[in-house]
């Protein structure tokens, strides 16, 4: 196994458990303790976690960037809920704008069944996924590409969306907070999502439930003028309160069956 694979599966280990023990990790890979410490070493000094005495913690630091194959495995069935409701929104011959989240590579894969679509995305991974699509327009923004995201970024992508109006915008993100809004965590993606919004009649945010009471490094966008939340689960009251008080429709499978 390379460096590289083994550190992105203790990433996802950490997203799931919270905490790593080195002598748990050495046996699992099966290479020494030293080597785990040399892995943890470079996985602090970038970012991604805090070394604990014996192990580690997965770092707090809402401007920190998970590989994008360490993303897309976690929550898998959350948002493959999230992609079959927002699939359901989605009409043949649609114009929408996907970001660059995991989630838009789900649904990009519930959305292939659809006829002439209109399809903008910065994201590499939607790209691929929808590469033997046809009848299909398929439109990439442009950009430079950022690390670790499989995402397209920078002033090229966004003068290249200036040029677009289209019916539906769906983002995903790294934090819903009550006082913050939307968040992500860098400037580069939160700019360019907040450019998306603008090209869309209808805004939408597709987030799993583990995103709520979250604040990320960076304000994409607050509640108003946003039009549904699309979720994997009910979430507390206090929030269908809070979303409804902004107009915000809130969809979820549970509200869906109970129809």
């Amino acid at each position: 196994m390379l460096a590289i694979e083994r550190r992105n599966r203790i990433l996802s280990r950490l997203r799931a458990e919270k905490h790593v023990v080195v002598s748990e990790l050495a046996k699992e890979f099966d290479v020494s303790e030293e080597t785990i410490r040399r892995d943890l070493d470079k996985m602090e000094k970038e970012g991604q976690v805090v070394k604990t005495y014996g192990g580690a913690v997965i770092s707090e630091n809402g401007a920190t960037e998970l590989p994008f194959g360490v993303r897309k495995k976690s929550n898998v069935a959350e948002k493959q809920k999230i992609a079959a409701l927002v699939a359901d929104l989605i009409n043949d011959s649609d114009t929408i704008i996907l970001d660059a989240s995991s989630t838009a590579v789900f649904i990009a894969q519930k959305l292939k069944s659809k006829k002439n679509l209109t399809l903008v995305t910065n994201s590499v991974e939607v790209l691929m996924e929808l590469s033997d699509v046809a009848g299909w327009r398929i439109i990439a923004t442009g950009g430079t590409l950022k690390e670790k995201s499989c995402a397209l970024v920078g002033s090229q992508a966004e003068e290249m969306l200036s040029a677009y109006h289209v019916g539906k915008v769906i983002l995903s993100c790294k934090g819903v907070d009550a006082e913050g809004g939307f968040s992500d965590s860098s400037d580069s993606h939160a700019s360019l999502k907040r450019k998306m919004l603008a090209c869309g009649a209808q805004k939408i945010f597709a987030v799993d439930s583990s995103k709520f009471d979250k604040r990320s490094f960076t304000e994409i966008s607050g509640f108003s003028g946003i039009d549904a939340v699309i979720t994997d689960k009910k979430p507390e009251k206090r929030w269908e309160d809070l979303l409804d008080s902004y107009g915000v429709e809130l969809l979820y499978p549970e509200k869906e069956e109970n129809a």
